[in-house]
C-alpha cells in the first residue's frame, strides 16, 4: 500500500493500544514505524529486477520486523518513561504497528515475503489496489482527530472507528474478490481453461470492478467484471504470446526470477531481438507496469544482460475517466450480445405477425391490443 495509508495505520492502532494520555507520543511513533519497512526502496540492489523482487523482502518479514519490534520496545522501555508506566500497552503497539505493514502490503497483488528468508513465493492477495481512498480517508480522519484531541474520550472512539471502518473495508474486498472468482470459475466451467491458474484483482481506487486474468497454453484470457453493472458470466479476451520464450531463456536468472515473483504470470515478448518480460498482474493489455529487458539473442540462444526497466505509463489518457464509466455500465460486449438477442426476438415477432396477416388471420400484436 502507499505510505499515506502505512503510516496511518501505524500511527493509528500504536495510539489504540497506549493510555490516553500518551496517545499522541503514540501516533507520531507509530507513523514512523508503520513507514520503516518501505525504507527499503532507498536500497539499490545491483538491478532493475533485483530492485523490484528484492523490495518487501527482509525489510517485509515477520521473523524480522517482530524480533526488532522486541527490542526497540526493551530499548525504549529502558530509556523513556512513557514506555515503563504502560510497558504491555506499548509492546503490543509497536509490534502491530511493525507488523500490519507487511500483513496490509500482503493484500495487494505486487506480493509481499512474509517468510524471508524462507523461499516461499510472496503472499500476494489482489484484494485491494495499492491506494485506494476509501480505505485510507477513514484512518486519516481518526489519525488527526487523535493529534487535535489527544486524551479526549472521543479521540479514542475515533481511532476505534477509524480502525473498524478500514478493516471492514479489507473485509469487503475479499469477499468481494471471491465471489468475482466464483462466477470467473463458472464462466470457465466446461473449458480447457476451467483448471488453470486464475488471478482476480481489484483495478485502480476501488473495489467494485475486477480484473480477470486466466494463464493459457497460448498465453492468456482477460477480462472485467463490475459488481454493480455486470450480470452473466466474465466476458474474456484471449492474448497470445511465444510461451516457449520462457523455456529457452529458462537458464538466465532474471527469468526465473521474475516467474517465481509473479508465480508464473508473466508475458515474454522478442523485440528487435531483446526479451522483454512483462509482470501481467499489475497493468492491463497492452501495457504493463513493470516490463524488463533481460536477455539479448546470440547465435547461441539466449544471452543474459544486465536487467533493465521498460519505461510504461501508469496512467494512460482518458484511462481514469473509462475505468469509472466501466464501474457503472455494463460489459460493452454484453450489452451488445443482449442488444442482439432482443433485437432477433423482435425480429421474429415481426416476421410472424405479417405471415398472421398474410394468411388473413390475426396478428398476435392485434390479438394483445384487444
Amino acid at each position: 500500500m502507499d505510505s499515506v495509508s502505512q503510516a496511518v495505520l501505524g500511527a493509528a492502532v500504536c495510539a489504540a493500544c497506549v493510555p490516553a494520555r500518551h496517545r499522541r507520543k503514540a501516533l507520531l511513533l507509530g507513523a514512523a514505524l508503520g513507514t520503516l519497512p518501505d525504507l527499503d526502496v532507498f536500497i539499490d540492489y545491483g538491478d532493475a529486477v533485483r530492485n523490484m523482487t528484492y523490495h518487501r523482502g527482509f525489510s517485509h518479514s515477520l521473523f524480522v520486523l517482530l524480533p526488532f519490534g522486541a527490542l526497540l520496545w526493551a530499548l525504549l522501555r529502558w530509556r523513556w518513561g512513557a514506555v515503563r508506566e504502560a510497558p504491555r500497552g506499548w509492546l503490543a503497539g509497536i509490534l502491530l504497528a511493525l507488523a500490519t505493514h507487511p500483513l496490509l502490503d500482503s493484500l495487494t497483488v505486487y506480493g509481499t515475503q512474509l517468510f524471508w528468508p524462507l523461499a516461499t513465493p510472496p503472499v500476494m492477495g489482489g484484494s485491494v489496489f495499492i491506494i485506494d481512498p476509501l480505505y485510507t480517508l477513514p484512518l486519516l480522519a481518526a489519525v488527526c482527530i487523535g493529534l487535535l484531541a489527544g486524551e479526549a474520550r472521543h479521540a479514542g472512539v475515533a481511532l476505534a472507528l477509524g480502525l473498524g471502518l478500514s478493516t471492514a473495508y479489507l473485509g469487503w474486498g475479499l469477499a468481494a474478490q471471491q465471489r468475482v472468482d466464483a462466477i470467473a470459475a463458472a464462466s470457465l466451467a466446461g473449458t480447457p481453461q476451467a483448471d488453470a491458474p486464475r488471478l482476480v484483482v481489484a483495478t485502480p481506487f476501488n473495489t467494485l470492478l475486477w480484473r480477470v486474468v486466466v494463464l493459457t497454453p497460448e498465453g492468456y484470457l482477460e477480462g472485467q467484471y463490475s459488481l454493480v453493472a455486470d450480470r452473466g458470466p466474465v466476458r474474456f479476451e484471449a492474448h497470445a504470446f511465444e510461451r516457449g520464450l520462457l523455456t529457452e531463456a529458462g537458464d538466465v536468472w532474471a527469468v526465473q526470477r521474475l516467474l517465481w515473483f509473479s508465480q508464473g504470470f508473466l508475458r515474454a515478448d522478442e523485440v528487435e531481438g531483446e526479451l522483454r518480460l512483462s509482470d501481467l498482474r499489475m497493468g492491463q493489455h497492452p501495457v504493463f507496469f513493470f516490463t524488463h529487458a533481460v536477455a539479448r539473442r546470440e547465435a547461441a540462444g539466449w544471452a543474459e544482460v544486465e536487467p533493465r526497466a521498460i519505461p510504461q505509463p501508469r496512467v494512460q489518457e482518458g484511462q481514469l475517466f473509462a475505468l469509472w464509466q466501466r464501474i457503472w455500465q455494463g460489459d460493452p460486449g454484453q450489452v451488445a450480445s443482449d442488444s442482439a438477442t432482443l433485437a432477433a426476438g423482435a425480429d421474429e415477432a415481426l416476421r410472424a405477425a405479417q405471415a398472421a396477416e398474410a394468411k388473413g388471420g390475426t396478428s398476435p400484436a392485434a390479438s394483445a391490443s384487444k
